[in-house]
This record gives structure tokens, sequence and C-alpha cells, in this order.
């Protein structure tokens, strides 16, 4: 096995460089959302569906910024796992999303559900891409 860095810290820099974008963008609705991954950090230790599910609770509040960089940094993690041969599901649906998340249900259709090492690597590299965030939000303040 060879090393792979997987550029944790690189993409958490251009997650808060994103959330300066959405945060001067007037045409997103909502208040700030550079302060979300203080939260975003602390919801980990929830667990993976209490993570993905921050972005509806912001949807349903009208506040579209911080929704969006609550899916974005989704979308993100999902991808860094793709990279690494865990698959995590980043579907619309809310029920759907859960049932995969719980492992009820398939991830796709080959059958693979989504097992307990993988979803504590996810949770291990969630963490961490949340502590990079903090670093480079501190930063940017």
């Amino acid at each position: 096995m060879a090393w792979n860095p997987y550029g944790l810290d690189q993409v958490a820099h251009r997650l808060v460089q994103r959330a300066l974008q959405i945060d001067a963008d007037p045409e997103i609705a909502g208040d700030s959302c550079l302060r979300e991954v203080y939260e975003m950090r602390e919801s980990v230790a929830y667990g993976l569906e209490r993570f993905w599910g921050e972005q509806l609770r912001h949807y349903n509040k009208k506040q579209d910024k911080n929704a969006t960089y609550w899916q974005e940094t989704w979308r993100k993690l999902v991808s860094i796992l793709d990279g690494a041969g865990v698959v995590l599901p980043n579907d619309e649906n809310a029920n759907i999303m859960a049932q995969k998340l719980w492992g009820d249900i398939p991830l796709n259709e080959t059958g693979v559900r989504l097992s307990h090492e993988n979803r504590q690597v996810a949770l291990a590299v969630l963490t961490q891409l949340c502590d990079c965030m903090v670093w480079w939000t501190q930063r940017y303040k």
C-alpha cells in the first residue's frame, strides 16, 4: 500500500474560500455561513446521518447559505472517500439517504451496504476535514 495524502487540508481551504463566496453572494438567502464550520465540527460526534441532515434543517429555515455550505462539504466528503474506495450515499431524498446511511438498504445496485468499518473511516475523515476547516476559518476571520 502506497501513501496517499487525499489533500484534506487543501479541500478544507477551498471549502472555506467557497464559504466566503457564498457569504458574498446576494442571490443566496440567509446569514453568514463561514461560522457554520464550528457547528459542523460539533455535529460529527452525532454521526453521519445527523451531519448530512443538517442541510435539511437549514433549507427548512430558509438559511440557504448555511444549507449550501453543509451540502457542499458533504459532497466533498463523498468525493474524498470515493478516492479511498469507500462509498457514501449522496441522494436528494432524505428518507432514502437515511436508510442508506443506517445500512437498511444497499448503497447502489451492487447490493453493498454501508459497513461499520466504512462508517468509522468516514467519521474519522470527516472529523479531520472539519478540523482543517476550523483552522482555515480562523485564518480568514
